[in-house]
């Protein structure tokens, strides 16, 4: 995929309440669960940018940038997607869409982005979130940077801050995913969670 048409944003401005402190920190095996996400990112991408409102302990780089929140107060995730549509556009760079993803999915599939660029080609619809099995995965999505008017305006005036009231007001498609032994894009949101992946971690390196 050509990054000059898309690129990809790891959403890790979270509060992590119900983690009890920052999850993008715990370890997950080897690897912090943020470091899992990226080194599946660079997959797939050349340029990553991360949105953070604290130290997440990376190094940035020529290729990996992490800037906070274009609105402080740690309103949502919302706030994240349209930081990562304003720094795409002031680039310098031809960005027409941006790609999210959570800090705290660390199996997710990476070859949706492949699907991704069937979805950019067939330009159909201007979002498209992941969908796997009877869960809709709101930050797993593909987001059209025309959309950042309209997005800014209802976060500021509008007052939306939940994802999917967003996406459901301007018309999102989803992207199914199949799987077999647990769902890849398993998010850890507890402690049980992260014990949860410890242990399919083992079977995942096998």
């Amino acid at each position: 995929m050509n990054d000059n048409n898309i690129l990809a944003v790891i959403l890790a401005g979270g509060k992590s309440k119900r983690f009890g402190e920052d999850k993008n920190l715990a370890k997950l095996g080897s690897k912090s669960l943020i470091e899992h996400v990226i080194d599946k990112v660079r997959e797939k991408f050349k340029k990553i940018l991360i949105i953070a409102n604290k130290d997440v302990k990376i190094q940035p780089s020529q290729n990996l940038a992490i800037v906070p929140d274009h609105i402080a107060g740690n309103l949502g995730p919302l706030v994240g997607v349209l930081t990562g549509m304003k720094w795409a556009k002031n680039a310098g760079a031809s960005y027409k869409w941006i790609a999210t993803f959570p800090s705290d999915t660390p199996f997710f599939d990476i070859t949706i982005v492949d699907q991704y660029k069937k979805k950019i080609t067939s330009n159909s619809s201007p979002l498209y979130f992941v969908r796997s099995g009877e869960k809709r995965h709101n930050i797993f999505g593909l987001w059209s940077i025309d959309l950042l008017d309209t997005l800014e305006e209802d976060l500021v005036q509008n007052n939306f801050r939940k994802v999917e009231d967003w996406a459901n007001k301007i018309g999102v498609k989803t992207i199914n995913i199949k799987f077999n032994k647990f769902d890849p894009f398993l998010n850890i949101n507890t402690q049980e969670d992260l014990s949860k992946a410890n242990k399919i971690l083992k079977d995942y390196k096998k």
